[in-house]
């Protein structure tokens, strides 16, 4: 393990140009193929991306390589989520007590194109576009490719390879259709597809709604979420089931039916997107799924990162700050690293509990977002975490705030802690344990405090018992 190896990279894409920027600065020689053009001399199609959630831990890494302020007038910062009942009254729910602490809204494409013009603009980091992974020779470091533009097949050799190329990995099926080792793969699929569509800018240019936030129009079994982008406009999302309820997306399938099933439950976002129908029927379905894997390595050759290693749904904003943050983490085994295998080991054994514990908590926000936004002891529980985060800063952090806040605290850490304290509060307040007013006071509040972190502490205990048994 020197700086002289040759390093290949498969997909260019969020991970994989943030890695081969990462491994560029350390000096290793990086060639990184992806399969698409190069997304900065054309224009990426609408309706294949949900627009990026943008937070503390995709921050860090970009710290860690010298993108901080690039990165921020690409960023617009969102508070809270506005909440849309089906009369089109709104609410907005700060994300968190503490006025410093938000999320941004960030377009996939300029973050994606950021990464790509720092990592080339490094001598030793080399980028070929139109090269599709094919299959990877995970024993000899090789990895096939088809040539788009000479219709050639192409095979290249490295020191190491990395799989960064999504939730469709090359690498990953190599892995699982090879059968040279032991491989543990699950695919699981929501019920629910994503259909994206948009509400373009006002007249003036400026923003049609709040610009601030993430709008989201629950209604139980589905939901619209909209984000704002910087010319004015929102990429907007429908989740959906495709077969069940009374509207699903294989039976909208007329204009008729669409408007009528938007009339009914969206009639406020309607106003705003005279463009829907177009929008519809042009841009594609496409499926919600959590991928789970191991191990990521085949010995000192090749590793999994981000979604080819852990895809999961997007409902709680982490899919690209989980896999920036592979990155951070990667880089910390690197410094006084022997060979590759051991890093990878160390690397994997690690990180795999926190990216199973997202996968989970994305999965939980799924549920919260499209339905318990509206139930009232949700929103009692919500004002309640706020409330206590305003007066008690450094002394309490609800679930979303260890998730999303906290870009030193392991995902798995956040994720029991977080459902601990939810766990406890919705019992206290559903047993008239514990209630907030605009009449609570500060004493009060420390009282409550103190209740909610013994319980918690309890139902900590107990799961820490049970595991043990």
């Amino acid at each position: 393990m020197t700086k002289k190896d040759n390093i290949l990279i498969v997909g260019a894409g969020l991970c994989g140009s943030l890695l081969a920027l990462r491994l560029g600065q350390r000096g290793y020689n990086i060639s990184v193929y992806e399969k698409r053009p190069d997304l900065r001399k054309i224009d990426i199609s609408a309706g294949r991306s949900i627009n990026l959630a943008f937070s503390d831990r995709g921050i860090k890494a970009m710290k860690l390589v010298g993108l901080e302020e690039k990165v921020k007038p690409l960023c617009i910062p969102m508070n809270g989520r506005m909440l849309h009942d089906v009369a089109g009254n709104t609410v907005l729910a700060p994300y968190s007590g503490r006025e410093h602490e938000y999320i941004n809204s960030i377009s996939r494409g300029d973050l994606n194109a950021l990464l790509l013009d720092e990592a080339e603009a490094l001598p030793n980091v080399t980028i070929y576009f139109n090269h599709k992974s094919t299959e990877v020779d995970f024993e000899n470091s090789i990895a096939h490719f088809y040539q788009y533009e000479t219709k050639s097949e192409v095979s290249k050799k490295a020191d190491v390879i990395f799989g960064t190329d999504g939730a469709g990995s090359s690498l990953r099926k190599s892995y699982y259709l090879g059968k040279k080792f032991l491989f543990s793969f699950s695919q699981d699929y929501l019920t629910h597809g994503y259909k994206e569509l948009s509400i373009l800018p006002a007249k003036n240019g400026g923003y049609k709604v709040f610009k601030n936030a993430l709008h989201i129009w629950g209604r139980g079994d589905f939901m619209l979420i909209a984000l704002p982008n910087l010319d004015g406009s929102f990429t907007v999302t429908l989740f959906l089931s495709y077969a069940e309820g009374e509207y699903n997306f294989n039976n909208l399938t007329t204009k008729e039916k669409v408007l009528e099933f938007f009339t009914t439950y969206f009639k406020d976002a309607l106003e705003l997107m005279p463009n829907l129908i177009d929008d519809f029927f042009e841009n594609p379905t496409s499926p919600l799924g959590t991928v789970k894997c191991s191990p990521w390595h085949y010995k000192g050759n090749t590793l999994l990162m981000g979604d080819s290693a852990h895809a999961i749904v997007p409902f709680y904003g982490q899919g690209m700050n989980a896999s920036f943050e592979d990155v951070v983490e990667f880089d910390k085994y690197l410094d006084d690293a022997q060979d590759w295998e051991s890093v990878f080991k160390a690397f994997e054994k690690s990180r795999k509990i926190d990216t199973d514990a997202i996968a989970d908590l994305a999965i939980d926000n799924f549920h919260e977002m499209k339905g318990h936004v509206n139930n009232a002891i949700f929103r009692e529980k919500r004002n309640l975490e706020m409330a206590l985060e305003k007066n008690f800063p450094t002394e309490y952090s609800s679930k979303y705030s260890l998730v999303t806040f906290n870009e030193n605290i392991g995902y798995y850490k956040a994720m029991t802690q977080g459902r601990a304290q939810d766990k406890a509060m919705l019992n206290m307040i559903a047993d008239h344990d514990i209630s907030i007013s605009e009449k609570t006071s500060k004493e009060e509040l420390a009282a409550i405090l103190k209740k909610v972190q013994t319980e918690t502490e309890n139902i900590l205990e107990e799961d820490r018992i049970a595991k043990n048994m």
